[in-house]
């Protein structure tokens, strides 16, 4: 936790890749109509990076129940806490977007990452554990680190589509990190299914992102994740499947911020 708190000041002081997020003169506005037309076009944009799997649209609850519930350390129901609200992070940030920008690719996103904290959700439920999402509100968290990290992400995106699709990508590196970290954490297997299933889906967002981000001229270079790793995951296929192709390397870049081990 000591790592995100460190994020969140440095991104506060600009220090993650040059990024301020202090307060900073608002630039020049687009007429309005300029500004409905380009959220129109973003909208009508939509391309095969845009759609994450359709894997990604479905419960993972039926095999959660078909596996045998094991025991629950203090380290793993931490992690399935932190993980509940971080994917909400994503799912929250994404939409947050989507209505700023009109990109499809923000919206698409969205609903897999409703998915995502989901499935921790459901794991919870399982162990009869309480649920850290007491208020499924758009930006609204539990956790005060990440209510404030999602308040720095949200006003870096809003800057320019260009920054937006680099928050998509950042936000995607460091849920790969903190899941790679939580997967060393247990051996429940239940845990391993959603937490592997997880990690597919990012490394599918984290290309989309990317693809949309390269396109426009923008550029990006890895904070969490090793940049070898980086690299792998972009210039690989998309992934198919649960449980396959989804556990990435143990070794994260172990720079900034989110839950570390």
């Amino acid at each position: 936790m000591k790592s995100l708190i460190a994020l969140i000041i440095a991104l506060t002081a600009g220090g993650v890749g040059g990024w301020s997020l202090t307060a900073q003169p608002a630039p020049p506005s687009k007429e309005a109509g300029e500004l409905a037309q380009t959220i129109n076009q973003n909208k009508e944009a939509k391309t095969s990076d845009d759609m994450p799997s359709a894997e990604d649209f479905v419960s993972l609850r039926p095999s959660l129940e078909a596996l045998p519930s094991e025991s629950l350390s203090e380290t793993e129901l931490e992690g399935l806490l932190f993980m509940r609200e971080e994917e909400k992070l994503a799912r929250d940030v994404y939409t947050t977007l989507y209505e700023k920008w009109g990109l499809q690719i923000f919206s698409n996103i969205a609903q897999s990452e409703q998915t995502h904290t989901e499935a921790v959700r459901d794991v919870l439920e399982k162990y009869n554990e309480p649920d850290p999402v007491t208020n499924d509100t758009i930006g609204v968290f539990t956790n005060q680190e990440l209510q404030a990290l999602y308040n720095d992400l949200v006003v870096k995106g809003e800057k320019t589509l260009e920054d937006a699709l680099e928050v998509g990508v950042m936000i995607e590196d460091l849920d790969i990190r903190d899941l790679q970290n939580e997967i060393n954490t247990t051996d429940n297997q239940d845990i391993l299914l959603v937490y592997k299933n997880l990690i597919r889906g990012s490394q599918n967002h984290l290309r989309s992102f990317m693809s949309q981000l390269t396109s426009r001229g923008g550029s990006y270079e890895a904070q969490y994740i090793t940049p070898a790793e980086f690299s792998q995951i972009i210039e690989s296929e998309k992934e198919t499947g649960r449980g396959q192709n989804s556990g990435g390397s143990s070794q994260g870049g172990g720079r900034g911020w989110g839950r570390s081990n």
